[in-house]
């Protein structure tokens, strides 16, 4: 043989080495193989959407593979070495930018899987892919690692002297012990001797989170996700995924938390909560299971009988006087939180109790509630509202009261208030102005609307109004009209208001521009009538005056009759 020859085939051995051309795999390959699979994703029409390749990283089934495979898929199968077809029944992880996704699949037995290796590759060192195959051949591609990019903590991206093409994407990529460092990644260049391999590592560490309903990688695949490894992060994905999934996708979610996690008492509690959204007897039995379940696993029994008397009294709140489920009633869940309270006398439940009782129409007894929490450390401006409003009901109570304990809800802010405070200072100035405390009223009248920085309705500057002409305030009752009249100026009521406020001042010729307007708006308006034909009376306009009291009477003004009958003499 010739020296030129001798090079030659040198040349050819190398290059064979360094494009990976098709080389006997070491013993281990043959085992291996079996971890390897095929993945058919499908669309929403059930039609096939991409083909490609994947492997196993463990025995119960966890699969990787790319994730441009399974973007826009509603479902997904591998199909295995032994041409046994699995369906991926849930993602456990997705990342766009690496293009890698890990899945579980199901399974009847016990998985191969291969080992993720336990050191990183290094630069120069002999690596193979393994390719999808349902036959025993143990041929495969090799070549040695170019570069090593670490891109997270203890993660590895690979360059590879090693010509790949589309039929080896997301194969694994192993080491000469027969473990895996990586899989292949699909190569822009088709030409290039280089190719690319995402760690096994990083593969390895995809999850999901508490955050991951919201995840925009995770939410382009249709197939479930998988709930976190965390009991408390599951618990957070849960209630995250509740306002994106649809109730049997959301009811599915539940089955698989309690059976993951089935101890924990709020699984059992968000299951009844969504079977009861199904509003039908079937639904409501497995949810009276559940609520006996979520006390029965509790470690808290008394936040139990709390959270059953909560979602029972929600429940009633709900049926707007329809026929109850059972003894799904007030009552039930009162004996609830009764329990509850017998043995954790906290202010929390209280709050339920008293809620329960003031649905029942027991004012005493829901004030009595009140009461304890308003003495218990959750005491705020939003428990001494509720006192108030119940000691308004209680029958023979005083106005000042309720009034003292809106002081006590108000007292909760500092000054100057802001939108927080507001609703406060408008149910107390209310309660004032009820009490004929006139003055007082309209000074918290103010503070609403300092509180709100302006931003008030016209009914407002309506209300506010009443209250200054009460206590004679009348220029600033003129000015609240005014402007509620200019936010809403096709209020009828608006502008027979301001009639009446310039009648009572005598301004005869204003209060009848306003009536005039207020009739032109609303041709029904008795008291618009009354108040025209009085004004017209007192500029000695008789008959036109009398004409509009007569107008009012048909309309069934009381006093309009009364005044005709004097002026009629």
């Amino acid at each position: 043989m010739n020296i030129r020859k001798f090079t030659l085939i040198l040349t050819c051995c190398g290059t064979a080495f360094q494009m990976g051309f098709a080389q006997e795999l070491p013993k281990w390959a043959n085992k291996a193989r079996k971890a390897v699979f095929s993945v058919v994703t499908y669309d929403k029409d059930n039609q096939i959407l991409n083909t490609g390749n994947g492997f196993y990283i463990d025995e119960n089934g966890t699969g990787v593979s790319d994730y441009t495979l399974f973007k826009g898929a509603e479902r997904a199968v591998v199909v295995t070495a032994e041409g046994k077809e699995l369906p991926v029944e849930y993602i456990l992880g997705a990342n766009d930018m690496y293009d890698v996704v890990k899945f579980k699949t199901a399974s009847d037995k016990k998985i191969e899987a291969l080992q993720p290796t336990s050191r990183p590759g290094t630069v120069n060192e002999t690596v193979y892919v393994l390719p999808y195959s349902t036959q025993k051949a143990t041929t495969g591609t090799h070549g040695t690692i170019a570069k090593i990019d670490t891109i997270s903590h203890n993660s590895f991206y690979y360059t590879l002297n090693m010509k790949t093409g589309d039929k080896t994407v997301s194969c694994p990529v192993m080491n000469a012990e027969g473990e895996v460092i990586g899989l292949v990644q699909k190569n822009s260049d088709k030409e290039s001797t280089s190719s690319y391999a995402i760690g096994i590592g990083y593969a390895k560490s995809l999850s999901i989170s508490a955050l991951s309903a919201n995840d925009f990688a995770l939410n382009t695949i249709g197939i479930r996700k998988g709930l976190p490894e965390d009991e408390s992060q599951a618990l957070v994905y849960v209630y995250m995924a509740s306002s994106s999934l649809n109730q049997d996708e959301y009811l599915n979610l539940l089955n698989e938390f309690i059976q993951k996690f089935p101890k924990n008492s709020e699984g059992y509690s968000r299951r009844a909560t969504c079977y009861i959204g199904y509003g039908d007897d079937t639904h409501y039995a497995l949810a009276e299971k559940d609520l006996e379940a979520m006390v029965e696993v509790s470690d808290n029994k008394a936040d139990a009988y709390y959270n059953r008397s909560k979602l029972l009294y929600n429940y009633v709140l709900g049926l707007q006087g329809a026929k109850p489920y059972g003894d799904w009633t007030l009552e039930r869940a009162l004996k609830e939180i009764n329990t509850a309270l017998e043995s954790d006398k906290q202010g929390l439940y209280y709050q339920l109790q008293g809620d329960i009782y003031f649905a029942m129409q027991k004012y005493p007894e829901a004030f009595a509630s009140y009461e304890e929490v308003n003495r218990s450390p959750i005491a705020s401006a939003a428990t001494y509202y509720a006192a108030a409003k119940t000691k308004e009901l209680i029958e023979g109570s005083s106005k000042k009261e309720a009034i003292a304990l809106m002081d006590s809800a108000v007292a909760k802010y500092n000054p100057p208030y802001g939108k927080d405070a507001a609703p406060y200072l408008f149910e107390r100035a209310r309660m004032k102005a009820e009490d004929n405390q006139f003055r007082e009223a309209v000074a918290d009248y103010n503070l609403f609307y300092d509180a709100m920085m302006g931003q008030v309705s016209a009914e407002f500057y309506s209300i506010r109004e009443q209250a200054e002409m009460q206590c004679r305030m009348y220029q600033q009752a003129i000015n609240d009209i005014n402007q509620a009249i200019e936010m809403e100026p096709k209020n009828a009521n608006y502008w027979a208001e301001k009639g009446g406020v310039h009648l009572r001042v005598n301004q005869l010729n204003e209060a009848i521009e306003a009536l005039n307007k207020a009739i032109e708006l609303d041709a029904q308006n008795s008291a618009a009538y009354r108040m025209l034909g009085y004004c017209q009376l007192q500029q000695n306009k008789k008959k036109e005056g009398l004409a509009n009291l007569e107008k009012a009477v048909k309309l069934g003004d009381t006093v309009a009759k009364s005044l005709l009958e004097k002026y009629n003499k």
